[in-house]
C-alpha cells in the first residue's frame, strides 16, 4: 500500500513559531485540524502540552472528529467552524465548545439545547464579505444580531468573515476594517462588548507581516499554514516555517517499456484521467512505472512528484502511472525497477483525502 509519511515535530516547529509570531501581534489563535480528520494517533502526538497551551482553541468541521478530540484532551476549548445543521444541535453543544454561525434560527436551537445541557455555548456570527460562502449579509447584521445576543445560554464572543476558499476573495485591508467597523457598530448599539474579531486563516498570515492588518482583528483560524508551513495566499513557503511536513510514498507493482499512445479503438467506457499525448509519442516506447495508489485515494493534480525526470500518464480507480523515459540514473544504469518506492508532495487536500482513503497507510514520526 502507498504510505502517508507525517514529520510531527516540524508540525509542531511551526505551531510554536506561528504562536510566538501571531502572540507578538497580539493575536489568539485556533488550530485547525480538519486535515487531520480527526485520526486519534495523530490528534494525540499533535497536541502535546506545550502545544495546546499556546491555543486560544482548536477548529474542526467535522463531529467525529471533534468527539476525538475531546477524548484525547477532554479540556481543550474546541470550535465547529462551519454553520452546523439545525438537527445536530444536540451534538454540537456536547462536543463544541464554541461554533461558527449565520443561522439565528440555529442559534436559538443550539440554546434551548445548551439550556437542556446547563451549559453556556459560545457562538461566532461570521458576516458575508464577499467570498458568497457562509455568512450574514451586512445589510441585516444589526437585526440579526438583535434577535440572538442575548439568549439565555449563547454567548457571542466573536464576529468574523471567511475570505479565499471558494471564489479565493482575497483578504484585504478594506475587507478587514469593514469588520472592525461591524464591531464598534453592534458594540455601540447594543452596549454589549464583543471579546473578538475572527478576521482571518493561513491566507491572512503575509498581510500582518506587512502590517496590512487593523489592530482590532484579534483572532486567527489556521491551519495550512501549521501543517504544511505556506499560505495559499501565493502558495509559498510563509516566513521560516517548515514545509518538510507530509510525503507521500508509493510502490511500483509494475515496470515495463511500452508504447506511448494506446493500440485500439478508444471508447467512453474509461473512468480514468490522461495527460496529452504529442504527435511524436505514436512512434516512441518509453519505460511506464504503475503506482499503487489512484483516484480513489488521492487526486494527482495536488501531488508534485519529487523525481522531476518522470512525467504523469495516467489514473485511475486504484493504479497511476507515470514515464519514467529510458529509466536510466546518470551512470547510464537502471533507475527504477518493481518494488521500488516513488516520492511524492502532497498539499492540503492530498493529505486530507490519503488521512481518509482506507488504502493508504499512514506513519507518523
Amino acid at each position: 500500500m502507498a504510505e502517508l509519511v507525517v514529520k510531527t515535530n516540524n508540525i509542531i516547529k511551526n505551531i510554536q513559531k506561528l504562536d510566538a509570531f501571531l502572540k507578538k501581534r497580539n493575536i489568539q489563535w485556533s488550530l485547525v485540524s480538519k486535515v487531520l480528520s480527526g485520526d486519534e494517533d495523530f490528534l494525540r502526538r499533535i497536541l502535546v502540552d506545550d502545544v495546546v497551551e499556546r491555543l486560544h482553541s482548536i477548529g474542526e468541521s467535522r463531529l467525529s472528529s471533534l468527539k476525538n478530540i475531546k477524548k484525547v484532551n477532554p479540556d481543550i476549548t474546541t470550535i465547529y467552524i462551519k454553520p452546523p445543521a439545525k438537527q445536530l444541535a444536540r451534538h454540537i453543544v456536547e462536543c463544541a465548545d464554541i461554533s461558527v454561525n449565520t443561522s439565528a434560527e440555529t442559534i436559538e436551537t443550539l440554546n434551548k439545547e445548551a439550556r437542556k445541557q446547563k451549559k453556556i455555548h459560545k457562538v461566532i456570527i461570521f458576516i458575508e464579505l464577499g467570498e458568497l460562502r457562509e455568512g450574514v449579509l451586512r445589510e441585516n447584521i444589526v437585526e440579526f444580531y438583535k434577535r440572538v445576543f442575548n439568549l439565555s445560554n449563547i454567548d457571542i464572543i466573536a464576529i468574523g468573515s471567511n475570505l479565499g476558499c471558494m471564489y479565493g476573495i482575497e483578504p484585504t485591508y478594506d475587507k478587514l476594517v469593514q469588520l472592525s467597523l461591524f464591531k464598534q457598530l453592534l458594540e455601540e448599539t447594543f452596549n454589549k462588548k464583543i471579546d473578538l474579531i475572527s478576521g482571518g486563516s493561513s491566507i491572512t498570515l503575509p498581510l500582518i507581516k506587512k502590517n496590512l492588518v487593523p489592530s482590532s482583528i484579534n483572532h486567527f483560524r489556521i491551519g495550512e499554514a501549521a501543517f504544511f508551513g505556506t499560505s495559499p495566499l501565493d502558495d509559498k513557503r510563509f516566513s521560516d516555517l517548515s514545509t518538510d511536513t507530509f510525503s507521500l510514498h508509493t510502490n511500483i507493482i509494475e515496470m515495463e517499456e511500452k508504447w506511448n499512445v494506446p493500440d485500439g479503438v478508444i471508447g467512453e467506457g474509461n473512468i480514468g484521467h490522461t495527460a496529452d499525448t504529442e504527435p511524436e509519442d505514436e512512434i516512441t516506447k518509453t519505460y511506464r512505472a504503475i503506482l499503487d495508489f489512484g483516484l480513489l485515494d488521492v487526486d494527482v493534480n495536488d501531488l508534485k512528484v519529487k523525481d522531476k525526470n518522470v512525467k504523469f500518464i495516467g489514473t485511475t480507480s486504484d493504479m497511476t502511472v507515470y514515464d519514467l523515459g529510458q529509466n536510466l540514473n546518470s551512470k547510464l544504469k537502471q533507475k527504477y525497477q518493481v518494488g521500488n518506492k516513488m516520492f511524492f508532495k502532497p498539499n492540503y487536500m492530498a493529505v486530507a483525502r490519503c488521512m481518509n482513503s482506507k488504502f493508504v497507510d499512514l506513519k507518523i514520526k
